[in-house]
Protein backbone atom coordinates (compact mmCIF):
# COMPACT_ATOMS: atom_id res chain seq x y z
CA UNK A 1 0.00 0.00 0.00
CA UNK A 2 1.57 3.29 -1.13
CA UNK A 3 1.50 6.21 0.98
CA UNK A 4 -0.04 8.96 -1.15
CA UNK A 5 -1.45 10.88 1.50
CA UNK A 6 1.93 11.81 2.91
CA UNK A 7 3.12 14.96 -0.02
CA UNK A 8 0.03 17.31 1.48
CA UNK A 9 1.23 16.57 4.92
CA UNK A 10 4.38 17.27 4.49
CA UNK A 11 3.73 20.51 2.38
CA UNK A 12 1.32 21.75 5.58
CA UNK A 13 4.61 21.10 8.18
CA UNK A 14 6.72 23.44 6.04
CA UNK A 15 4.57 25.59 5.56
CA UNK A 16 4.09 26.40 9.52
CA UNK A 17 5.76 29.53 8.95
CA UNK A 18 6.09 32.01 6.21
CA UNK A 19 8.97 35.16 6.05
CA UNK A 20 7.93 38.22 6.20
CA UNK A 21 10.13 40.28 3.53
CA UNK A 22 9.72 43.66 4.90
CA UNK A 23 12.54 45.98 4.03
CA UNK A 24 14.84 43.14 3.24
CA UNK A 25 15.70 44.50 0.22
CA UNK A 26 17.25 47.55 1.61
CA UNK A 27 19.83 46.01 4.17
CA UNK A 28 21.68 49.45 5.00
CA UNK A 29 18.60 51.23 5.79
CA UNK A 30 17.74 48.40 8.77
CA UNK A 31 18.78 50.15 11.57
CA UNK A 32 17.96 53.50 10.49
CA UNK A 33 13.91 52.27 9.74
CA UNK A 34 14.23 50.38 13.43
CA UNK A 35 15.16 53.57 14.83
CA UNK A 36 12.30 55.61 12.76
CA UNK A 37 9.27 53.49 13.29
CA UNK A 38 10.19 52.92 17.41
CA UNK A 39 10.13 56.66 17.30
CA UNK A 40 6.88 56.78 15.16
CA UNK A 41 5.39 54.11 17.66
CA UNK A 42 6.49 56.21 20.54
CA UNK A 43 4.66 59.17 18.81
CA UNK A 44 1.47 57.36 17.88
CA UNK A 45 1.02 56.03 22.21
CA UNK A 46 1.67 59.19 23.25
CA UNK A 47 -0.15 61.39 21.28
CA UNK A 48 -3.23 59.26 21.05
CA UNK A 49 -2.94 58.22 24.52
CA UNK A 50 -2.89 61.69 25.70
CA UNK A 51 -5.79 62.80 23.42
CA UNK A 52 -7.77 59.94 24.87
CA UNK A 53 -6.77 60.63 29.04
CA UNK A 54 -7.45 64.22 28.36
CA UNK A 55 -10.88 63.63 26.62
CA UNK A 56 -11.78 61.35 29.86
CA UNK A 57 -10.81 63.21 32.69
CA UNK A 58 -11.59 66.77 31.43
CA UNK A 59 -15.46 67.76 32.24
CA UNK A 60 -15.54 70.46 28.94
CA UNK A 61 -14.93 68.12 26.86
CA UNK A 62 -17.66 65.34 27.64
CA UNK A 63 -19.76 66.07 24.77
CA UNK A 64 -20.56 63.20 21.36
CA UNK A 65 -18.31 64.69 19.14
CA UNK A 66 -14.98 64.34 22.53
CA UNK A 67 -17.19 60.88 23.20
CA UNK A 68 -16.32 59.91 19.22
CA UNK A 69 -12.69 61.24 19.16
CA UNK A 70 -11.82 59.07 22.60
CA UNK A 71 -12.92 56.05 21.33
CA UNK A 72 -10.90 56.93 17.70
CA UNK A 73 -7.43 57.77 19.43
CA UNK A 74 -7.82 54.55 21.33
CA UNK A 75 -8.51 52.95 18.38
CA UNK A 76 -5.63 54.24 16.38
CA UNK A 77 -3.47 52.85 19.24
CA UNK A 78 -4.69 49.31 18.94
CA UNK A 79 -4.89 49.19 15.23
CA UNK A 80 -1.30 50.48 15.14
CA UNK A 81 -0.43 47.75 18.00
CA UNK A 82 -1.53 44.88 15.74
CA UNK A 83 1.07 45.72 13.08
CA UNK A 84 4.09 47.91 14.15
CA UNK A 85 5.77 45.76 16.92
CA UNK A 86 6.35 42.92 14.45
CA UNK A 87 7.49 44.85 11.82
CA UNK A 88 10.06 47.10 14.56
CA UNK A 89 10.90 42.96 16.08
CA UNK A 90 11.53 41.89 12.33
CA UNK A 91 14.00 45.19 11.78
CA UNK A 92 15.88 44.51 15.16
CA UNK A 93 16.48 41.41 14.89
CA UNK A 94 16.84 40.04 11.23
CA UNK A 95 14.64 37.20 12.06
CA UNK A 96 11.92 37.85 9.85
CA UNK A 97 9.69 33.73 10.16
CA UNK A 98 6.02 34.30 11.70
CA UNK A 99 4.18 31.17 12.53
CA UNK A 100 0.70 30.54 10.29
CA UNK A 101 -1.13 31.21 13.39
CA UNK A 102 0.69 34.25 14.40
CA UNK A 103 0.27 35.73 10.99
CA UNK A 104 -3.42 35.09 10.47
CA UNK A 105 -3.99 36.68 14.26
CA UNK A 106 -2.01 39.66 13.37
CA UNK A 107 -4.97 39.76 10.18
CA UNK A 108 -7.43 39.58 11.55
CA UNK A 109 -6.61 42.13 14.21
CA UNK A 110 -5.72 44.50 11.48
CA UNK A 111 -9.06 43.64 9.15
CA UNK A 112 -11.50 44.25 12.71
CA UNK A 113 -9.44 47.58 13.65
CA UNK A 114 -8.88 48.89 9.81
CA UNK A 115 -12.75 48.03 9.59
CA UNK A 116 -13.96 49.98 12.98
CA UNK A 117 -11.74 52.60 11.65
CA UNK A 118 -13.60 52.84 8.44
CA UNK A 119 -17.14 52.61 10.82
CA UNK A 120 -16.21 55.20 13.05
CA UNK A 121 -15.09 57.74 10.52
CA UNK A 122 -18.95 57.51 9.48
CA UNK A 123 -19.99 57.75 12.77
CA UNK A 124 -18.19 60.50 13.67
CA UNK A 125 -19.17 62.48 10.14
CA UNK A 126 -22.80 62.02 10.94
CA UNK A 127 -22.52 63.09 14.88
CA UNK A 128 -21.28 66.92 12.97
CA UNK A 129 -24.10 66.39 10.34
CA UNK A 130 -26.42 66.35 13.30
CA UNK A 131 -24.43 69.21 14.96
CA UNK A 132 -24.64 71.45 12.48
CA UNK A 133 -27.57 70.49 9.98
CA UNK A 134 -30.20 69.56 13.20
CA UNK A 135 -29.01 71.45 16.07
CA UNK A 136 -32.15 72.05 17.95
CA UNK A 137 -32.83 67.90 17.70
CA UNK A 138 -29.42 67.17 18.10
CA UNK A 139 -29.25 67.00 22.04
CA UNK A 140 -32.18 64.31 21.74
CA UNK A 141 -31.13 61.97 19.03
CA UNK A 142 -27.18 62.33 20.34
CA UNK A 143 -27.70 61.31 24.07
CA UNK A 144 -25.16 59.21 26.05
CA UNK A 145 -26.92 56.08 24.82
CA UNK A 146 -27.18 56.49 21.40
CA UNK A 147 -23.77 57.43 21.00
CA UNK A 148 -22.95 54.26 23.39
CA UNK A 149 -24.50 52.56 20.70
CA UNK A 150 -23.15 54.02 17.59
CA UNK A 151 -19.65 53.57 19.59
CA UNK A 152 -20.38 49.53 20.30
CA UNK A 153 -21.56 48.93 16.50
CA UNK A 154 -18.39 50.15 15.40
CA UNK A 155 -16.66 47.87 17.30
CA UNK A 156 -18.22 44.75 17.10
CA UNK A 157 -20.12 44.38 13.69
CA UNK A 158 -16.94 44.04 11.48
CA UNK A 159 -15.55 40.84 14.07
CA UNK A 160 -17.75 37.75 12.61
CA UNK A 161 -17.11 39.14 9.49
CA UNK A 162 -13.01 39.75 9.62
CA UNK A 163 -12.73 36.78 11.60
CA UNK A 164 -14.52 34.67 9.33
CA UNK A 165 -12.47 36.20 5.93
CA UNK A 166 -8.98 35.30 8.01
CA UNK A 167 -10.64 31.69 8.70
CA UNK A 168 -11.44 31.34 4.75
CA UNK A 169 -8.13 32.92 3.37
CA UNK A 170 -5.70 30.62 5.51
CA UNK A 171 -8.03 27.55 4.80
CA UNK A 172 -6.54 27.49 1.18
CA UNK A 173 -3.73 25.43 0.42
CA UNK A 174 -0.27 27.02 0.36
CA UNK A 175 1.97 25.51 -1.99
CA UNK A 176 4.01 28.29 -3.62
CA UNK A 177 6.74 30.38 -1.90
CA UNK A 178 6.47 30.80 1.89
CA UNK A 179 7.83 34.68 1.13
CA UNK A 180 5.54 36.99 2.17
CA UNK A 181 6.52 40.57 0.47
CA UNK A 182 4.97 43.18 2.55
CA UNK A 183 5.86 44.25 6.55
CA UNK A 184 2.60 42.65 8.56
CA UNK A 185 0.37 39.63 6.97
CA UNK A 186 -2.00 41.53 4.70
CA UNK A 187 -4.70 39.86 2.18
CA UNK A 188 -2.91 40.61 -0.77
CA UNK A 189 0.25 39.45 -0.57
CA UNK A 190 -1.14 36.14 1.02
CA UNK A 191 -3.26 35.39 -1.32
CA UNK A 192 -0.89 35.18 -3.71
CA UNK A 193 0.72 32.61 -2.26
CA UNK A 194 -2.12 30.26 -2.52
CA UNK A 195 -2.39 27.33 -4.75
CA UNK A 196 -5.14 26.87 -7.51
CA UNK A 197 -7.98 29.42 -8.50
CA UNK A 198 -8.93 31.72 -5.52
CA UNK A 199 -11.20 33.77 -7.97
CA UNK A 200 -13.76 33.45 -5.23
CA UNK A 201 -11.45 34.34 -2.06
CA UNK A 202 -10.51 37.42 -4.24
CA UNK A 203 -14.56 38.26 -4.95
CA UNK A 204 -15.10 37.92 -1.24
CA UNK A 205 -12.55 40.16 -0.52
CA UNK A 206 -13.55 42.77 -2.88
CA UNK A 207 -17.26 42.08 -1.46
CA UNK A 208 -15.62 43.25 2.16
CA UNK A 209 -14.24 45.94 1.21
CA UNK A 210 -17.30 47.51 -0.61
CA UNK A 211 -19.03 47.04 2.89
CA UNK A 212 -16.56 48.53 5.18
CA UNK A 213 -14.46 51.11 3.09
CA UNK A 214 -17.26 52.27 0.11
CA UNK A 215 -20.43 52.37 1.61
CA UNK A 216 -18.97 54.02 4.69
CA UNK A 217 -17.04 56.80 2.27
CA UNK A 218 -20.15 57.46 0.60
CA UNK A 219 -21.82 58.24 3.37
CA UNK A 220 -19.58 60.38 5.08
CA UNK A 221 -19.55 61.78 1.41
CA UNK A 222 -23.20 62.64 1.65
CA UNK A 223 -23.00 63.80 5.25
CA UNK A 224 -20.83 66.33 4.33
CA UNK A 225 -22.20 67.71 0.92
CA UNK A 226 -25.22 67.86 3.46
CA UNK A 227 -22.81 69.82 5.54
CA UNK A 228 -21.59 72.44 3.21
CA UNK A 229 -25.06 73.46 1.92
CA UNK A 230 -25.94 74.05 5.16
CA UNK A 231 -22.56 76.38 6.20
CA UNK A 232 -23.01 78.26 2.89
CA UNK A 233 -26.54 79.63 4.19
CA UNK A 234 -24.84 80.73 7.58
CA UNK A 235 -25.17 84.03 7.57
CA UNK A 236 -22.00 85.21 9.74
CA UNK A 237 -18.91 84.53 8.22
CA UNK A 238 -17.57 83.49 11.55
CA UNK A 239 -19.76 80.98 12.22
CA UNK A 240 -19.22 79.67 8.75
CA UNK A 241 -15.25 79.60 9.44
CA UNK A 242 -16.40 78.00 12.79
CA UNK A 243 -17.61 75.39 11.14
CA UNK A 244 -15.53 74.39 8.61
CA UNK A 245 -12.40 74.76 10.78
CA UNK A 246 -14.94 71.95 12.91
CA UNK A 247 -15.33 69.94 9.87
CA UNK A 248 -12.11 70.06 8.08
CA UNK A 249 -9.91 67.92 10.66
CA UNK A 250 -12.59 65.46 10.21
CA UNK A 251 -12.43 65.24 6.31
CA UNK A 252 -8.18 65.80 6.42
CA UNK A 253 -8.73 62.16 8.28
CA UNK A 254 -11.21 60.77 6.07
CA UNK A 255 -9.53 61.57 3.04
CA UNK A 256 -5.86 60.26 3.95
CA UNK A 257 -7.40 57.07 5.53
CA UNK A 258 -10.05 56.27 2.81
CA UNK A 259 -7.58 57.54 -0.07
CA UNK A 260 -4.77 54.80 0.48
CA UNK A 261 -7.26 52.29 1.37
CA UNK A 262 -9.71 52.51 -1.50
CA UNK A 263 -6.50 52.40 -3.77
CA UNK A 264 -4.80 49.38 -1.95
CA UNK A 265 -8.09 47.42 -1.85
CA UNK A 266 -10.34 48.31 -4.63
CA UNK A 267 -8.14 49.06 -7.50
CA UNK A 268 -8.01 45.91 -10.34
CA UNK A 269 -5.71 43.06 -9.15
CA UNK A 270 -4.27 44.15 -12.91
CA UNK A 271 -2.49 47.09 -11.05
CA UNK A 272 -1.18 45.88 -7.87
CA UNK A 273 2.05 46.14 -7.45
CA UNK A 274 3.90 44.73 -3.98
CA UNK A 275 6.00 47.54 -3.46
CA UNK A 276 3.37 50.05 -4.40
CA UNK A 277 1.20 47.94 -2.11
CA UNK A 278 3.65 48.66 0.76
CA UNK A 279 3.69 52.24 0.02
CA UNK A 280 -0.22 52.45 0.63
CA UNK A 281 0.37 50.08 3.40
CA UNK A 282 2.46 52.54 5.22
CA UNK A 283 0.33 55.51 4.63
CA UNK A 284 -2.99 53.90 6.19
CA UNK A 285 -1.12 51.81 8.91
CA UNK A 286 1.34 54.42 10.19
CA UNK A 287 1.20 57.82 8.82
CA UNK A 288 -2.60 58.68 9.37
CA UNK A 289 -2.70 57.18 13.20
CA UNK A 290 0.62 59.20 13.58
CA UNK A 291 -1.09 62.31 12.06
CA UNK A 292 -4.89 62.40 13.45
CA UNK A 293 -3.52 63.50 16.65
CA UNK A 294 -1.92 66.65 14.85
CA UNK A 295 -4.99 67.69 12.69
CA UNK A 296 -7.26 67.07 15.73
CA UNK A 297 -5.15 68.39 18.73
CA UNK A 298 -3.84 71.39 16.88
CA UNK A 299 -7.01 72.71 15.50
CA UNK A 300 -9.14 72.25 18.26
CA UNK A 301 -9.14 75.14 20.65
CA UNK A 302 -10.75 72.99 23.51
CA UNK A 303 -8.53 70.52 23.27
CA UNK A 304 -5.29 72.44 23.21
CA UNK A 305 -6.89 74.29 26.36
CA UNK A 306 -7.63 70.64 27.97
CA UNK A 307 -4.16 70.07 27.48
CA UNK A 308 -2.92 73.00 29.18
CA UNK A 309 -5.12 72.37 31.59
CA UNK A 310 -3.21 68.93 32.18
CA UNK A 311 0.65 70.19 31.68
CA UNK A 312 -0.62 72.99 34.38
CA UNK A 313 -1.53 70.69 37.46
Amino acid sequence: MNHQEKPPLDNLTELMEFVLLGFADMPHLQWFLFGLFLITYIIILMSNGTIFLIIKMDPALQSPMYFFLANFSFLEICYVSATLPRMLMNLGTQRRRISVVACATQMCFALIFGGTECLLLAVMAYDLYMAICNPLHYPLFMNNRVCILLATGSWTIGIPVMIGRTYQIFSLPFCRSKQINHFFCDISPILKLACGDTFVNEMLVDTVAVLFVMVPFLLILGSYSKIVSIILKLPSGTSRGKAFSTCSSHLMVVMLFFGSGIIAYLRPNSRHSEENDKVLSLFYAILTPMLNPLIYSLRNKDVIMALRKLLCK
